[in-house]
């Protein structure tokens, strides 16, 4: 029978609910509407939400969603077909499904034989029968009803006759999507696409795909499936889920716009990728993936000088798609791996008028490539590399110096934590400021007492705080002895920059690394009031 799907292709997305599976992630219910909302605006079709039947979190969830003004997306309430010993009418499972007060819900049923047989201790015939009930009590009462095909392909390789049985049990029942799941994710890509095939030559129910990343092959199978006439992709944002994750909807939704010409968002929806990645990222309390592709941090990032020098001619030459069409923006790294095109592009970012001939540049290539060899690293402290490139053009004065500093741990009792103690003795114009502080460690203690030394005389710092420390002890044979790297990011509310000291002595690589924090700091004041400055005389004009 041939069959009659839909060309259009869905968005499914089940971040709330198999994402939240994922080890260490967990969303509040504030989390979860919030994302709601955010998924609505990239234009997500159906947001799979929670399992109404498996916590109170859950139920809490769809009583509030109901309140939320969403301009596409349908929330979807999750669960199981009926308990075997429950008619559909008393299944306490389908009855929180229909508490949720959804329009559509999504039920999993068995596909796999010995699932039925050993899982769930039922016979073939009663399972089909459970798949059937639910369905079809579902459909007289909710406008939609997806069913999940569980284990769908480790079934059909299985016995084939049987799980195809169990899809026909779902599509007699009413189903308004049959969605195949790889969900031990050990399916490869050519079997996915052939599955799907078979299936949508079988069926006029439209058909879907679930896909597990176990073999990271979640993206690859649902681009397959998706190929093979699968009309409806199942994911969560990044990929996150159980063990190794479910399809990064992320990465298929690039692929499907860009790649296979599937127009699902508009260009607008397409450039919040990078934006809903990070979104998600930060209310699940995880670091960004910065090789993540398309929205990752270095997934348009450059570092070779070669490479450097063919995308500044044209970006086709290293990069596969414009990175601001998910989000993303074009950077280029420093490291001893630099050339001159490097630093005349981070010449250009920083506002330094230097020209290619000009004999400043190979001196500042090989500065970087000692510094490098030195155990320095600008890749994460580029604001150091700046000050480091003015100071070398004559376009930068110091805007203090530290004269001097000391440092002192004090533990007196033996459960109490050691008190730290900075003393500091800067100079600013001439006029010095000596002051002390404590803080918790000697490092804590040393960026208090600089702060409070430099604050009578810039007052800005004020706003300026650390939001990442890390410290790495630089391999060679003088054991504790050795160099270290302090790479320190800073924040002051509107933007962030990175920092880099390197000594023997941590709290000297410490202190090098705040110095030119504060001072970066000043400096972006001082342009950007001279750049104020500017405009409103040329408005005057």
């Amino acid at each position: 029978m041939a069959s009659k799907q839909k060309n259009a292709i869905s968005l499914y997305d089940t971040t709330l609910r198999d994402g939240s599976q994922g080890e260490e992630v967990s969303f509040t219910l504030e989390d979860k509407l919030l994302i709601t909302q955010k998924l609505d605006e990239l234009g997500i079709h159906y947001i799979e939400a929670g399992w109404p039947g498996s916590n109170p979190k859950d139920l809490d969830y769809f009583r509030q969603a109901c309140k939320l003004k969403l301009k596409k997306a349908k929330v979807t309430a999750f669960g199981s077909t009926r308990h075997p010993k429950y008619a559909p009418a008393k299944d306490p499972n389908l009855q929180a499904l229909l508490k949720a007060e959804t329009s559509v819900v999504t039920i999993f049923g068995k596909t796999w034989d010995f699932h039925a047989t050993d899982a769930l201790k039922i016979s073939l015939k009663k399972n089909l029968e459970l798949i059937y009930d639910s369905v079809a009590f579902l459909k007289k009462r909710v406008d939609e009803v997806i069913f999940d095909a569980e284990h769908f392909f480790d079934g059909y390789l299985a016995n084939p006759d049987y799980a195809l049985q169990a899809l026909k049990a779902a599509g007699q029942g009413g189903a308004s999507f049959i969605v195949l799941c790889d969900t031990n994710g050990g399916t490869l890509p050519h079997t996915v696409e052939e599955l799907v095939q078979k299936v949508k030559a079988l069926f006029d129910v439209p058909i879907g795909i679930h896909c597990h990343n176990d073999c990271e092959l979640g993206v690859a199978n649902s681009l397959s499936a998706l190929r093979a006439g699968a009309s409806q992709v199942h994911g969560t944002i990044n990929g996150i889920g159980e063990r190794c994750g479910n399809a990064n909807l992320i990465s298929v939704i690039a692929n499907l716009q860009l790649k296979l010409k599937k127009h699902i968002l508009n260009n607008k929806q397409l450039n919040k990728l990078q934006e809903v990645s990070h979104y998600v990222d930060e209310l699940s309390n995880r670091t960004p993936n910065h090789q993540q592709a398309f929205v990752g941090r270095s997934a348009f990032a450059h570092k070779g000088g070669i490479h450097v020098s063919a995308v500044m001619k044209n970006p086709s030459t290293y990069e596969h798609i414009l990175p601001e069409q998910v989000g993303n923006h074009r950077r280029f790294l420093l490291s001893d791996l630099s050339g001159t095109s490097n630093i005349l592009v981070k010449a250009q970012e920083f506002g330094v008028d230097l020209k290619k001939k000009d004999p400043l540049v190979k001196k500042l290539v090989n500065d970087l490539k000692d510094l490098e060899n030195q155990g320095f690293q600008f890749e994460g402290a580029e604001a150091s590399f700046e000050i480091l490139m003015k100071k070398a053009k004559g376009e930068y004065k110091d805007f203090f110096r530290v004269v001097a500093f000391r440092v002192l741990d004090q533990k007196d009792q033996k459960n109490e934590m050691p008190l730290s103690e900075a003393t500091v003795q800067v100079a600013v114009d001439g006029v010095s400021e000596h002051t002390a502080a404590l803080g918790h460690g000697p490092v804590n203690a040393l960026d208090h007492a600089l702060r409070k030394a430099l604050e009578r005389f810039f007052p800005q710092l004020k706003k300026v705080h650390l939001i990442d420390y890390k410290v790495r002890v630089l391999p060679g044979h003088a054991g504790t002895a050795s160099k270290v790297r302090v790479l320190i990011e800073s924040s002051d509310d509107k933007s962030k920059w990175g920092t880099v000291g390197v000594s023997e002595n941590i709290i000297q690589a410490s202190c090098m690394a705040l110095v030119d924090s504060l001072e970066f700091k000043l400096m972006k004041d001082k342009v950007s009031r001279a750049r104020n400055l500017l405009r409103k005389n040329n408005s005057k004009k």
